[in-house]
């Protein structure tokens, strides 16, 4: 992954009302968020400089108690607010091929770790994928683990190059 572009740090007051959205069920506040990430100069450029935004999964189990996939929730957000020329979406062009322990409730050194191989490219998209400019995009980013294991399963899947795209992102002091 070449380049991450975070709008906002992880920290209060943005934090609580992050897990607010993502963990209390508050699928609306998709919209305010990409109205916030587009004011920032570099996520403009970033989604019209790729060929396709993908989201990063999240596994059936989280999927259903959450009731919505937040990444997913933010790119559909983000693509309904900007100008043409517009990349195409794949909401399934990543899969999880296993149910992983939530990054947030481990260690450091576990996050690097519990991600490794978890994610795929769905099979149906490889010829999309081939030679793509991709814009993987997801809420928050703490130490990365997640971004990079997206990224490589979607260089294994034969896409040219791939920057990353969060809302927040824990501050190195963080």
């Amino acid at each position: 992954m070449r380049q991450c572009v975070a709008v906002l740090d992880y920290g209060y007051p943005w934090d609580g009302l992050i897990a607010r959205w993502k963990f209390g069920g508050e699928a609306g506040w998709s919209g305010p968020w990409a109205e916030l990430m587009l004011r920032h100069p570099s996520v403009l450029p970033a989604l019209q400089g790729n060929d396709l935004l993908v989201p990063v999964p999240i596994g059936s189990a989280r999927l259903a108690e959450r009731g919505f996939n937040q990444a997913w929730g933010l790119t559909r957000a983000l693509l309904q607010r900007i100008p043409q020329p517009r990349p195409k979406a794949l909401a399934d062009a990543l899969v999880r091929v296993r149910d992983t322990p939530d990054q947030h409730s481990l260690p450091r050194a576990q996050r690097l770790l519990n991600l490794r191989g978890a994610f795929a490219a769905h099979p149906r998209h490889l010829p999309t994928l081939t030679g793509a400019r991709v814009l993987l995009v997801d809420d928050v980013s703490t130490t990365g683990a997640t971004l990079e294991s997206a990224a490589q399963a979607l260089l294994d899947a034969g896409a040219a190059r791939i920057h990353a795209l969060v809302l927040a992102r824990t501050p190195a002091d963080g």
